[in-house]
């Protein structure tokens, strides 16, 4: 067991949860079931991951406990107590040897009494008495907010499918009361991570979770805490990709994957498998496949071992094993991108586009109070096709706000608009701040040379602004002290920057990939000074003839890529 993540069965109160947070919780009762993140398992998918983490009727079900941390229709607890009743019946058990085998909880009040009287009738089938079928019913179900809930004893297993709600809509007292409890629930993470945080530490040693949601954590920034939690006490037991399969009863936008992670047994290899077909029959092959020995893999099942080390992001996807042992390399041999003397940012995100961006001749502002604007369709092509829009700049070149005394056009214009301007979340009127786009603009960076690549895309797109843009939020730049940003785009180009990113980032829907500032640095250049001067030369005429093929040679050499290797960079 972890020091720095305790089982920690009851959580302390912070503060009255009815009295405080009463009203913000029968907000979320109340919700509709997208805004809850109510999404149904197929019965298929539950029986599949019950087996997998060995809730078998071969087992004596009643000396374990079995948790579902939000039960919605019932899709994993019914399943779950079907297989226990079928043990209670063969062994002769009673209600009084069960009374500890469940727990269930759910939120929604009408999602809950459905699934009590689906339980009642159960029990009612099973030859439970009335009163026996109540006192159960009373005992596994649980109608409460999962996370604010205190639970005596720990479980050996937590099994479900967690809702998956954005922060925006939890009211912010809950919220409030969530991120004091919840270490994970960091930057822009969904519900259903504080949700696994919960479930592990409920585990009891050698406990297990099996969660089918989505896949984002375990990549994205907000997933780091998580991931860090993991890899000091649990270890990756079974994780299988569900992406573009019909795990659910209704198509879902998040990326799914079932993932099983055990208390301890941190020296363990994680198995691994790829979007199964959705039929008894395939996945009862898997299950046998995935917990039986290695030479029943057959190209279906890959084994991993220390999937988690740290914040890490972990790397499962198939597309991302061929090459994983060349990343490696390079992560060893190579320092990251800002190391190599690079800068990575992002454009300017204003809050209010309809205000500060239009046509540059229109912004009715002084031209000291204005930047050229390059967005994403000015980049489509590969090179710069400026569409003549402008952002208005409130910011000096240190930072300050500009004075209204001094620009008495801008003044007008962003007085025109204050009321709306007031709304968005970055105003603060006491500090005069109030006119501010939420990012800083730093006018220099217009004028300075260099790299934009968009945000989502299915290759990379990194085009060359020679100075006079400034880049708009759905771009990132490259600044470069050392590199020729003539070379260091071809250099990208030529496999690098998809290498890396494709390894790290998580995919969108048609297989596009994420050019986000957290995966681009985690690219590896070699440090310009270290090239020898024919080399640099070299790069540089390769690159200034826009020669794709001499570029192939030239950064074969200078990463020291194998004839396998070079695959890697063109598949």
């Amino acid at each position: 067991m972890s020091a720095a993540y305790p089982m920690n069965l009851a959580m302390p109160e912070l503060f009255a949860v009815e009295e405080f947070l009463g009203g913000a919780v029968n907000r979320l009762k109340m919700a509709s079931g997208a805004e809850r993140g109510a999404v149904f398992t197929r019965v298929e998918v539950v029986d599949f991951m019950l087996d997998l983490m060995c809730y078998t009727v071969d087992r004596p079900l009643e000396r374990y406990r079995l948790l579902e941390p939000s039960f919605g229709a019932g899709d994993f607890l019914l399943r779950a107590v079907a297989r226990l009743l079928v043990v209670a019946g063969r062994d002769g058990l009673v209600a009084g040897d069960l009374r500890d085998a469940v727990r269930g909880v759910e939120l929604h009040g009408e999602s809950f009494a459905r699934t009590r009287v689906k339980l009642l009738a159960m029990l009612a089938e099973a030859e439970f008495s009335k009163n026996d079928a109540e006192e159960l019913a009373g005992a596994w179900l649980v109608n409460g907010d999962f996370l604010l809930e205190n639970f005596p004893m720990g479980f050996d297993f937590v099994v479900g499918n967690p809702p998956y709600v954005r922060q925006e809509i939890i009211p912010a007292e809950l919220l409030a009361a969530y991120r004091q409890r919840y270490a994970t629930l960091y930057d822009r993470a969904d519900l259903y991570v504080p949700f696994m945080e919960r479930s592990l530490q409920l585990l009891k040693a050698e406990g297990q979770l099996g969660f089918i949601c989505s896949d984002r954590w375990m990549k994205n920034r907000y997933g780091g805490p998580l991931r860090e939690m993991i890899s000091r006490g649990f270890s990756l037991r079974y994780y299988v990709d569900m992406v573009g399969t019909a795990a659910f009863q209704s198509e879902v936008i998040a990326y799914p994957a079932i993932t099983v992670i055990q208390r301890g047994g941190g020296a363990a290899k994680a198995r691994i498998a790829y979007r199964p077909e959705i039929s008894v029959a395939a996945l009862g092959h898997l299950h046998d496949v995935l917990v039986g020995p290695v030479e029943m893999f057959n190209g279906t099942v890959t084994e991993l071992a220390a999937v988690a080390q740290g914040s890490d992001p972990w790397l499962l996807e198939a597309d991302a094993q061929p090459s994983l042992a060349l990343v490696r390399r390079l992560e060893a041999e190579f320092p990251a991108l800002e190391e190599a003397g690079c800068t990575v940012g992002i454009g300017v995100a204003t809050g209010a586009d309809k205000i500060y961006i239009g046509p540059m001749a229109e912004l009715d502002v002084e031209d000291e109070r204005k930047l050229p604007l390059a967005m994403t369709r000015d980049i489509l092509n590969g090179s710069v096709e400026w569409r003549g829009l402008g952002v208005v700049n409130p910011f000096e070149e240190d930072g300050s706000l500009a004075d209204f005394k001094r620009y008495p056009r801008f003044a007008a214009y962003i007085k025109s608009h204050e009321a709306a301007l007031m709304k968005r979340h970055c105003a603060q009127r006491a500090n005069g701040s109030w006119y501010r786009t939420i990012d800083r603009i730093t006018p220099s960076l217009a004028r300075t040379p260099k790299l934009l690549i968009p945000d989502i895309k299915g290759e990379a797109n990194i085009v060359l602004e020679n100075g006079g843009l400034y880049p708009h939020h759905n771009l990132y730049f490259l600044l470069s002290r050392d590199w020729p940003l003539q070379a260091l785009q071809a250099v990208l180009l030529a496999g690098i920057a998809r290498l890396f990113v494709r390894a790290y980032s998580t995919k969108m829907r048609g297989g596009c990939l994420r050019f986000q500032a957290q995966y681009l640095r985690r690219i590896r250049l070699p440090l310009w000074g270290e090239i020898s001067s024919e080399c640099q030369r070299a790069f540089s005429r390769a690159a200034a003839a826009g020669d794709a093929a001499a570029m192939q040679v030239l950064v074969s050499q200078v990463y020291r890529l194998t004839a396998a290797e070079q695959l890697y960079l063109t598949d």
